[in-house]
């Protein structure tokens, strides 16, 4: 399935309508109708993947690896490339132009390199780049990430229905729209069963840390929360919430034999059809840039299955609204205020995926994120 067009069409054509206002920076619109880049035999074909961890966290890099391996299933005469742990500064560019220079003519910037990628791409205008969570479009650059706060949004009912104290606790890499994004989400779905419910978040500055989320971690319940999500590439926080006797949820791999009395559930998103596809239309020349893809609830990005310990009840109330996202209700639907207590969204009002993508404040009852 063709994941770029199977997003709901209002959301996808409103997003689309949107994003020369809202997303795309200065001196990055593709020309409208750019012709797409040239054919490659599947022989001849280099596919490269950029991560930001080692393929082993069970998280976010081994879920892109996933994806890179499904690709090489798809096309076993291609070649693939993966370059795990690559930081965010000039040695990105470095591996990025090492990718070009090797010959690939597809890469996959599997998180957003900001200014290390685009020097590649400006300069490389024969090959084709994807940026995970990315915000510029070009001739031979697009962008996919997926809608994690629908799902997150799910997670958080949840969150509000088992938490005792009220108090929930998020872990964070940096004070970027993806973190406050999913905290809003998160905080908003626990709200909607428990209004009094509050959201205290900790920002370590890495997705790859673990001693640093087991930190966070403890702080969090020692000040009395007693369920922890985050977006962290690995399952240190979880360990933590098991030894301590609290709840966790986790983002994008099944993680609960960390922790199988407090695992609750995970965001788990699929890249695997969408890079087969992106990859077969490279291959085949009917490939152009410009592409913005998020892919939705129920087709690229879900909660995982419930832990053992959830109680069904609770389970069927989160599933409900679930099956209400799925069937285009949209919880972020005002009125919302901010962290001041000022209307962001009046009543009425609802945020649109653009909206959603971008977030960079934070809404009632969360503390602890940039806004």
């Amino acid at each position: 399935m063709n994941f770029q067009y199977s997003f709901s069409r209002r959301r996808f054509l409103a997003l689309s309508a949107a994003a020369s206002s809202s997303l795309i920076m200065p001196g990055w619109v593709g020309k409208a109708g750019a012709a797409p880049l040239a054919a490659i035999k599947e022989e001849d074909a280099i596919i490269a993947f950029g991560l930001t961890g080692p393929v082993s966290d069970e998280g976010w890099n081994t879920k892109q690896n996933e994806g890179a391996k499904a690709i090489q299933a798809a096309f076993p005469k291609a070649k693939t490339l993966v370059v795990e742990s690559i930081p965010f500064s000039a040695d990105a560019s470095r591996t990025f132009r090492q990718f070009v220079q090797e010959g690939a003519q597809m890469v996959f910037s599997t998180s957003n390199y900001g200014d290390f990628f685009a020097s590649v791409v400006e300069r490389s205008p024969e090959v084709a780049f994807l940026e995970a969570d990315g915000r510029r479009v070009a001739d031979n650059l697009g962008w996919y990430y997926a809608a994690h706060w629908h799902p997150t949004y799910v997670l958080g009912v949840a969150a509000g229905l088992l938490s005792k104290s009220g108090k929930l606790g998020f872990i964070a890499s940096f004070p970027v729209p993806m973190a406050i994004s999913s905290s809003n989400a998160f905080m908003m779905g626990a709200r909607s069963v428990n209004p009094s419910a509050t959201l205290q978040v900790i920002s370590i500055n890495s997705w790859f840390d673990p001693q640093g989320a087991n930190q966070a971690a403890s702080a969090l319940i020692d000040n009395g929360c007693d369920f922890l999500f985050g977006v962290m590439n690995e399952a240190s926080y979880l360990q933590v919430a098991e030894q301590r006797g609290v709840r966790a949820a986790m983002w994008s791999s099944d993680m609960r034999r960390y922790g199988k009395n407090a695992y609750v559930s995970s965001i788990i998103p699929d890249w695997t059809a969408f890079y087969v596809d992106q990859v077969r239309k490279r291959l085949e020349g009917t490939w152009s840039g410009g592409g913005q893809t998020l892919l939705p609830l129920g087709g690229g990005i879900d909660r995982d299955a419930w832990g053992e310990t959830v109680p069904a009840e609770v389970a069927a109330k989160a599933d409900a609204v679930r099956e209400k996202i799925i069937g285009g209700w949209s919880p972020f639907t005002g009125e919302i205020k901010d962290t001041t207590g000022a209307v962001r969204v009046k009543a009425g009002e609802t945020l649109d995926e653009v909206a959603l993508y971008n977030w960079d404040w934070s809404v009632e009852g969360v503390s602890g994120l940039s806004t």
